[in-house]
């Protein structure tokens, strides 16, 4: 693991970003519990608790949360499972938190869109306290600093036919009669009405049929320090929810804005086709934040929040024929590669084109006077849709095209589509971002050029799979958990890298000018059989303190989804 201390200190001059004094840490693979069941999420979020030293991971594909002794953090064991069935029969857990040795774990229904639950267990003897419903597909929960709150991220997804889209909420449940707790929800509904104010913003409403309060889709949840005010991330909107936990109300939803890839500093490789580590600028192509994750920390009193910009998009009814066979409503998927967006042959004939586009226009094409560069005309594309260049990214079709006073689709003279932009899914970065959504310091590219240089081998491939270059047309490693912590007297962001498996350690104590300090990578890429492949997909990072700790120096304690397991890292500065 020294290679983690040598190649923070030897990468650090690659970038201006990276100007700063580096804070270098080693991740120690102390211990990994494992539960022997690949790729079908059986260890997915983590949390511990200091007073029975116990974690509790969610095991999404048995419905429970496993409860491990961790009093020897290099030796792990399982001493029981909380069960999701037993309170509502082929549930499913979604997360889990811990505080002051109670245990919070969210149910989803076994229908997703019927509203779930919240249930409270004892972390010493995993007796259950009392259980609350709450909104549709919860999908994280947490407690206030105060330990007096439990806030729950209720995503409300669509069915996977789109016949049903439930509300997206923030349930907010008082346990300060651990055994009666009470539930206020807050709620989209004030913006309905507004939806066209919200996409103005740049908050993305693009559901066919939904309002503003279906559309929107809590994520994950930060909480100030003085357990008032909760931030969500509303990661398919590309939009972050504040909210006034003593009210009980959505403050305000603020979007998070594009990335411009053809910025220097913020370049991307965009093709998984071209058998090499293209890392470049693209003038024209945009990326949506969309955060997943998001973890809160304050320097000299004011509130910074660290997002972890994975990217994702709506794709409900893709498996249903009938949807591509043109009935609109069974279904709704917003992503379509740049090479079939803008065909030669427009849209007539295409397989697999979703029927709300087809309705639009007769095709695409590339503003020639923003993308002329990659060989973009009038009338066609041109070399920019090859796989060498920008044909196999993954992109919004539903965003960047013309639009009159009107807002509707302004044609050209062939009756097709005109864009002016490519926006793609996530940011392939963290960000920090102020307690207004702001942003404050953006990794930029220097994930995917840290691994080309860190992994070159195996550069932006897959979880499930090896394969160099897999992910550069769509997401790229993938950040997705994010977990936040005091080591002395800085402050320091560990970013889990989804499809790459490895995590990033960042120096964040100056929000301004984050440095990197490390990557940890426990994969085995030349594993023959997947009992040994190491780590894959890490989904949950928990940080726990030096003081919390059960060696007495600070742990991150790592779920990860695909390899279905557990793994316990000492941090060394």
């Amino acid at each position: 693991m020294k290679r983690c201390l040598l190649l923070a200190s030897a990468l650090l001059s690659m970038s201006p970003l990276m100007a700063a004094e580096p804070t270098p840490l080693v991740l120690n693979l102390l211990g990994r519990y494992s539960t022997n069941v690949f790729d079908k999420s059986a260890a997915e979020i983590p949390a511990f608790d200091p007073q029975s030293k116990r974690g509790f991971v969610v095991n999404a594909q048995k419905g429970v949360v496993e409860v491990l002794d961790l009093s020897q953090p290099n030796q792990p064991v399982s001493v029981g499972e909380l069960s999701a069935t037993a309170i509502l029969p082929k549930a499913v857990v979604n997360s889990v938190a811990v505080k002051n040795g109670i245990v919070a774990i969210a149910i989803e229904a076994p229908v997703k869109t019927d509203l779930g639950k919240v249930a409270f267990f004892r972390a010493a003897d995993l007796s259950q306290i009392s259980s609350v419903n709450v909104g549709a597909q919860p999908d994280m929960l947490t407690f206030t600093p105060d330990g007096k709150t439990v806030v729950v991220a209720n995503e409300g997804e669509p069915s996977a036919d789109y016949q049903i889209d439930p509300e997206g909420s923030v349930s907010i449940i008082n346990i300060q009669n651990i055994k009666k707790p009470s539930v206020r929800t807050a709620d989209f509904r004030a913006f309905n009405g507004q939806e066209k104010q919200l996409r103005q913003a740049g908050v993305r409403i693009d559901g066919p049929y939904a309002s503003a309060a279906q559309d929107l889709e809590p994520e994950y949840i930060a909480i100030a320090p003085d357990s008032k005010t909760a931030w969500v991330t509303l990661q398919e909107n590309n939009a972050l929810a504040k909210v006034d936990l003593q009210r009980g109300k959505i403050a305000a939803v603020l979007p998070l804005g594009l990335k411009d890839h053809g910025l220097a500093g913020n370049g991307l490789d965009v093709s998984d086709k071209d058998k090499k580590i293209n890392i470049r600028t693209w003038p024209g192509v945009k990326g949506m934040y969309q955060p997943d994750s998001i973890a809160s920390y304050s320097v000299d009193g004011n509130t910074y929040l660290v997002m972890a910009n994975e990217g994702d998009s709506r794709a409900w009814g893709e498996d249903d024929k009938a949807y591509w066979a043109g009935d609109a409503s069974k279904g709704f998927v917003e992503e379509i590669r740049v090479k079939n967006l803008v065909h030669k042959d427009g849209f007539a004939g295409q397989k697999e084109l979703p029927p709300q586009l087809a309705k639009l226009a007769k095709g695409a094409v590339l503003n020639p006077a923003v993308f002329a560069y990659c060989g973009a005309t009038e009338l066609s594309a041109g070399d920019c849709a090859s796989d060498e260049q920008l044909g196999r990214l993954t992109i919004a079709w539903t965003q960047g095209y013309q639009v009159g006073l009107d807002g509707l689709p302004k044609l050209n003279a062939d009756g097709k589509l005109v864009y002016d932009q490519l926006v793609a899914f996530g940011g392939r970065s963290f960000s920090i971002r102020d307690a207004n959504g702001k942003l404050i310091w953006d990794s930029g590219d220097q994930f995917e050029q840290l691994l080309a240089k860190l992994e070159p081998k195996y550069f932006n491939t897959s979880h499930s799979k090896t394969a160099f270059d897999d992910r550069s047309d769509n997401k790229g490693p993938e950040p997705e958990g994010v977990a936040v912590g005091k080591i002395g007297e800085r402050q320091y962001a560990f970013i889990g890298l989804e499809r790459m498996s490895g995590i990033m350690a960042y120096d964040i104590s100056n929000p301004q000018a984050p440095v990197f300090a490390g990557y940890t990578s426990t994969r085995n890429f030349d594993a023959k059989e997947n009992k040994d492949a190491g780590d894959l997909g890490p989904e949950g990072l928990s940080f726990v303190s030096a003081k919390d700790s059960p060696t007495g120096e600070p742990l991150l304690i790592v779920g990860n989804e695909v390899s279905g397991t557990t793994s316990i890292f000492s941090i060394i500065q």
